[in-house]
């Protein structure tokens, strides 16, 4: 068992995803990171946040081998390893029986069982383990799969069962690949990476987008800013599902506003705000709780399951999922009844309730505010809606819809800029910088000529970030304990914007600083440590992989307008 002090670093992880769960692996081969059969179900694997919470290693005996890793790896000569099984259900609150059976293991405990197909003999006990060589050319396979205990178990998967999988998984990863990512112009390695990170952590069954893998790793460490990631926000599948045009052309767009709308109900007709999450199959209850019993990454407690935001109320959500269905308008080719009349909704919601106070899109515990990037994104729902009007069938409403998206214009222009910041602040008649407003150029709000623009974007890059240039969210009180880093995505969206002001080498500069803290697989979580360059929270992220997508995609279209040669 590994102690608390060589465990993993956040960084140090690569993604193993199926579409239905994902598993996080360390270079020197543990899974200690697994949630079966759903993103969103107990972690079998949850050492990464508790010693003694389960993993499964497979890595060399000799203590002193080094290991280098990439997708599809390929290995010589031979080589002794040491694999070591230890099941954990219910993040570790179960340790399984085991009974041996042909070709393997079968696990019982809880409400769960496991069958484990083996290609070497594994012991018993509460941890089954074993050590074998791999010789040249070999090509052993290991199987675990979550069953029902109180049925018969499945029939064991023979080692030709098991090798024609993983051949099967890696031909559909390349022929979505070689179907989809067509991307070819500045950091197009990176594009289309990040569009592969983000296609893994999408729940084929129902479409939707998790925005994280992972739960409570931490914004600091020994922090307590730790929450639950293994859900669908109405942002982050969104803004996902636009950085996928770019960096893949998924063809899940009908599925994914088909999730929405199915899981919304009927709440925006009977006047209920959309709620902003929802779990990967439409749940909508999602209440927060603390697992005391495991210890948190680098001792952050506590650890958390569910997120208390499920009930808040953002108003961004609106723009967002109208964003989404303009830039996907053309791909779609149309929408279905129940989508059209869906986004409808989400218009008319947007103008009905832009005047609201809000929790804002950082999702603060304090109390509502007036936030500009919710009523920045209510304008974003209503012009896209003006634009879709003759596909969703809301040519009766666009008089009125222009009329709100102008009243919001005005609204904005006249109470959210700060003449001391020199640049639009974080809420009605503030001085407060807040990177969220990055986006009033990105969404098209302000144009690229505009000084206000600039000079927002300047007000932002000199006093919101560290001394790499990675921007923080807001540095005001929010209601909550602690500190946390760097955000990647608001840091993507600088980079985005001196792109869009033609400060081409700007953008270019810190792109690469940022990308440059990617891990070996080039994954990068939610945050940076601004004193180590370590990533921190949950990993990987959509959100920042998302922003590294658009920012690439600005400075592409930046270096073709001005025509400088792309690198």
């Amino acid at each position: 068992m590994r102690s608390s002090d060589t465990r993993a670093g956040i960084g140090d992880h690569g993604l193993l995803a199926n579409g239905h769960g994902a598993a996080l692996v360390t270079r020197d081969g543990t899974i200690d990171w697994a949630c079966l059969p759903r993103f969103d179900s107990p972690a079998v694997f949850a050492e990464l946040l508790g010693q003694g919470a389960g993993h499964w290693s497979l890595r060399p005996c000799d203590q002193g081998a080094t290991a280098t890793r990439r997708y599809l790896d390929g290995r010589s000569g031979a080589m002794a390893f040491r694999t070591e099984l230890a099941l954990r259900p219910e993040f570790g609150l179960v340790t399984p029986r085991h009974h041996r059976r042909q070709g393997g293991l079968l696990a019982r405990g809880g409400a769960t069982a496991f069958t484990v197909d083996s290609a070497v003999d594994l012991g018993l006990g509460t941890t089954p383990s074993a050590t074998f060589t791999v010789e040249a050319g070999d090509r052993l396979a290991f199987d675990v799969r979550l069953c029902d205990p109180w049925t018969d178990p499945p029939a064991p998967r023979t080692q030709e069962d098991l090798a024609a999988i993983a051949d099967d998984t890696a031909a559909a990863w390349r022929s979505w690949s070689g179907l989809h990512q067509s991307y070819d112009g500045a950091y197009h390695e990176l594009v289309r990476h990040s569009g592969r990170v983000l296609q893994a952590l999408t729940y084929a069954p129902s479409g939707a987008i998790v925005a994280a893998p992972t739960t409570s790793l931490p914004e600091v460490a020994g922090g307590s800013r730790n929450w639950d990631y293994r859900f669908s926000w109405v942002r982050d599948a969104s803004l996902t599902m636009e950085a996928l045009w770019v960096a893949a052309c998924p063809d899940e767009a009908e599925d994914f506003f088909a999730f929405f709308a199915t899981a919304a109900g009927t709440d925006l007709r009977d006047g209920r705000p959309l709620p902003i999450m929802y779990g990967i199959g439409g749940e909508r209850h999602l209440p927060e709780v603390e697992l005391d019993h495991l210890g948190g990454f680098a001792d952050s407690r506590p650890v958390r399951v569910g997120n208390g935001a499920w009930d808040q109320v953002q108003l961004d959500v609106y723009g967002e999922l109208l964003g989404a269905a303009c830039r996907l308008a053309d791909q779609l080719g149309g929408f279905s009844a129940d989508t059209a009349a869906f986004l409808v909704e989400l218009a008319d919601a947007a103008a009905a309730h832009w005047t609201d106070a809000d929790q804002g899109i950082w999702e603060v515990r304090g109390g509502p505010r007036h936030f500009t990037y919710s009523k920045l994104m209510c304008w974003v729902a209503l012009d896209r809606a003006v634009a879709l009007a003759d596909r969703i069938g809301g040519e009766d409403r666009v008089e009125a819809w222009e009329a709100t998206r102008d009243e919001i214009h005005r609204t904005i222009i006249d109470r959210c800029w700060s003449p001391s910041a020199e640049a639009y602040a974080q809420s009605y008649d503030s001085d407060l910088l807040d990177a969220s407003v990055l986006m009033m150029l990105i969404v098209g709000f302000l144009a690229p000529d505009d000084p206000r623009a600039r000079s927002t974007v300047e007000a932002i890059a000199d006093h919101l970030t560290d001394p790499h240039g990675f921007v923080f969210r807001y540095l005001d009180d929010d209601g909550m304990e602690g500190e946390e880093g760097t955000f990647a995505i608001c840091t993507f969206w600088l980079s985005h914007c001196w792109a869009l002001l033609g400060e081409v080498d700007r953008a270019r500069a810190l792109f690469d600083r940022l990308t440059a803290c990617a891990n070996d697989l080039g994954l990068l979580a939610e945050e940076i440590d601004p004193a180590t360059g370590d990533m921190l929270g949950n990993f990987p992220q959509a959100f920042t992989h998302i922003g590294l997508v658009n920012a690439a995609w600005a400075i592409h279209q930046a270096e073709q307008a001005s025509g400088r040669p792309a690198r």
